[in-house]
């Protein structure tokens, strides 16, 4: 287990049914630096081994969940908790996407505030005694024509919203590779493939080529070659220009043929 790159949210969960759902949410949970699982009553107790076989190894949210009898009890030493619905209910609370409701708790636990996400049951959601308890509603803006969403979809939604106010760039390992070539030894591949595309004739009429060697040079600058692939580039113009020349030794040596047999 990695630790969690900051202070996270605490997902709470109420009255969860199924256990494979727990098991999915403690893996998305593992994937986006969450690792503090509560759960209330659990429909088929407490621990369920079908949960850990579906975190696919992402144990410790399960190993270390703490179990509570009611909503108020998991939010009690909680600071600002959000409850997240697809519902509307009486309440008159601030409404938020999982991208502000992210913001929103990334800013108080870099105050030091204990801070929490509650989602409601797989076939009830939260009720609205659950959702009092709470600072805002987050909702996702999933299609009305469709408006299920799997408990550990959900989950993902907001941790990964959470995440981005974490580490807002890939990791370095994507970030990697091979600066791109210097000036020089881009101007050499432009001048190597336009000797080779003047000699071919390619540069037709002569007064169009200061615009053509514009435009060729624009789109190979753009692509952001790497010393290497320049050099892979001069080795392939090479490879075609000598190609050509063999091919014009061809047709020689045959016209010479011929004008000897007539």
């Amino acid at each position: 287990m990695s630790e969690p790159l900051a202070p996270a949210p605490v997902v709470i969960l109420n009255a969860p049914q199924l256990a494979e759902n727990i098991g999915a949410v403690a893996r998305v949970m593992a994937n986006f630096g969450l690792a503090e699982l509560r759960m209330v009553n659990p429909r088929d107790g407490w621990p369920q081994g079908r949960a850990w076989a579906s975190a696919s190894g992402a144990d410790w949210p399960l190993n270390d969940a703490r179990l509570y009898d009611s909503v108020a009890e998991a939010v009690a030493d909680l600071q600002l908790v959000y409850a997240t619905t697809a519902r509307p209910r009486e309440l008159q609370l601030p409404i938020l996407t999982p991208r502000e409701a992210a913001m929103e708790l990334s800013r108080a636990t870099g105050e030091g505030l204990r801070t929490g996400l509650l989602f409601g049951g797989e076939r009830a959601g939260l009720e609205t005694m659950d959702i009092a308890l709470c600072r805002a509603v987050v909702t996702i803006p999933i299609d009305p024509r469709f408006r299920s969403l799997n408990l550990a979809q959900a989950v993902a939604i907001n941790a990964y919203e959470w995440r981005l106010t974490v580490l807002d760039r890939p990791p370095e390992k994507f970030l990697g590779g091979a600066p791109p070539a210097q000036g020089a030894a881009m101007m050499g591949l432009y001048e190597h493939l336009e000797r080779e595309l003047e000699d071919s004739g390619f540069f037709h009429p002569p007064e169009k080529t200061p615009s053509m060697v514009q435009n060729l040079r624009s789109a190979l600058g753009r692509a952001g070659f790497t010393d290497q692939e320049v050099r892979t580039l001069r080795g392939v113009v090479t490879a075609l220009s000598r190609g050509r020349g063999r091919v014009l030794e061809k047709i020689a040596r045959n016209k010479a043929r011929q004008e000897s047999q007539e």
